[in-house]
């Protein structure tokens, strides 16, 4: 594993200048991801919460709850590395807007997807793990992640994720 400091268990900064990320890497982000209690984890390229550009190898394992969230006045971009992955974007009252099925390159799936407005959205991850790149403009400010009133906290996903997975179905049958 490339030399890192540890944030917190679910967040770890290069500790040099120069990032170099390796598969071996990515499957020890996999081992660390499916320890944590969140079963995720990120890798950050970029060296602080301060920086312009936050680039990030994120790892979910399919347990994973990724509440619904914007980010206001913010881009980012989302390239599939492994894995397969729903993205759901929503309208402001929780109303399903787009379902974007995506997988790394070799599933023929969308595998790469930029989001440059302020859209609720959210990840259900299909396969054990999804690893992806994430790309997002900095300087990290908490507030400016929005969380919705309609979406559960992270200690009541189950029937959440059932209702999409339900409005999913509906939409593909």
């Amino acid at each position: 594993m490339i030399k890192v400091r540890k944030e917190n268990d679910e967040v770890l900064y290069p500790e040099d200048d120069l990032v170099l990320v390796s598969a071996q890497d990515l499957d020890e982000l996999k081992r660390r991801a499916s320890l944590n209690p969140r079963r995720r984890i990120r890798l950050c390229a970029h060296r602080s919460p301060d920086d312009r550009l936050h680039e990030m190898f994120i790892v979910h394992a399919r347990e994973c709850y990724v509440r619904p969230h914007k980010h206001l006045d913010k881009a980012e971009s989302m390239l599939i590395l492994e894995g397969e992955v729903d993205v759901v974007l929503f309208d402001e009252d929780g109303t399903l807007r787009q379902i974007i099925q995506m997988g790394a390159p070799g599933t023929g799936k969308i595998f790469y997807q930029r989001l440059s407005s302020s859209v609720y959205h959210c990840l259900l991850i299909r396969t054990e793990f999804l690893v992806f790149n994430e790309v997002i403009e900095g300087p990290f400010i908490r507030d400016n992640t929005v969380f919705p009133a309609w979406a559960p906290v992270e200690d009541a996903p189950a029937e959440f994720r059932a209702r999409i997975d339900a409005l999913i179905q509906s939409k593909e049958g």
